[in-house]
């Protein structure tokens, strides 16, 4: 009996060994990430703006940032994590802090409006039936809706303004004369690529937290293990004690 339970004991000491260096080990790649992503951040210098009292404001309004956080809370469904969004620390650094920056991006680029030139007519079949309607309305430029974009139409040489409704990438007909251009320049490579750049700092950020998470569940398990394994070679010298003859009178 007190064989088998400092057997066990050992084998529990080694698995807590071991549990702690993957601990360590862990800690520290996830702080060497954590750093990265912090001088990263300093370096580019992004700042959310903050008022006086310590709000969010958005182009100087706390309602502006407000618009923002319902797409990034609502529409998104991000959870926000109030604790990050520090206005002694307004340095862009945090998960929630690259994602409402990404949300700011986008907002602007969702309710902004493209002006998009024609320099020769472009007759639009829009209900796709091969001809375009004698009746079809004709435009000379001016502001546009894409709500028709599926119906017939003649589009004389001039600047459009074509709102972007809140479309995403997909959502745009990018073979109509003035939404498929619309499309490119209000999702241009730069949009795309801040987006990808932020979406990169908001993973990692999050990694970085769920990283130190694991360490902390790991270091707890080898405590435990190395505990119990003490704890069993010590029942074992009890066990031996009591297992050993009675010497002789």
């Amino acid at each position: 009996m007190a064989s088998r339970l400092r057997i066990t004991g050992v084998i529990l000491i080694i698995i807590g060994i071991v549990a702690l260096g993957a601990s360590g080990y862990t800690y520290m790649r996830t702080q060497e990430s954590a750093d990265s992503l912090q001088g990263f951040s300093e370096a580019q210098d992004v700042n959310l703006s903050y008022n006086d009292e310590g709000q969010l404001i958005d182009r100087g309004t706390v309602e502006g940032a407000e618009a923002i956080r319902d797409l990034l809370g609502n529409t998104w469904r991000w959870p926000i994590v109030e604790g990050e969004l520090d206005p002694d620390d307004p340095l862009v650094d945090t998960a929630t802090e690259y994602m409402f920056q990404m949300a700011t991006i986008a907002y602007h680029t969702l309710t902004g409006t493209q002006d998009v030139v024609l320099t020769e007519t472009v007759e639009w079949d829009g209900d796709g039936d091969g001809e375009v309607a004698a009746d079809a309305p004709v435009y000379d430029g001016g502001e546009w809706d894409p709500a028709t974009s599926g119906e017939d139409a003649v589009f004389n040489p001039g600047t459009y303004q074509v709102p972007v409704n809140e479309r995403y990438w997909t959502q745009f007909n990018r073979m109509h004369p003035l939404d498929g251009p619309a499309r490119s320049q209000t999702w241009s490579g730069t949009v795309h690529g801040l987006f990808a750049e932020l979406g990169v700092g908001a993973v990692t950020a999050s990694l970085a937290q769920v990283g130190l998470g694991i360490a902390a569940v790991v270091l707890l398990m080898g405590i435990g293990f190395l505990t119990a394994g003490v704890l069993l070679l010590w029942t074992a010298m009890g066990a031996r004690k009591e297992e050993e003859p009675p010497a002789a009178a």
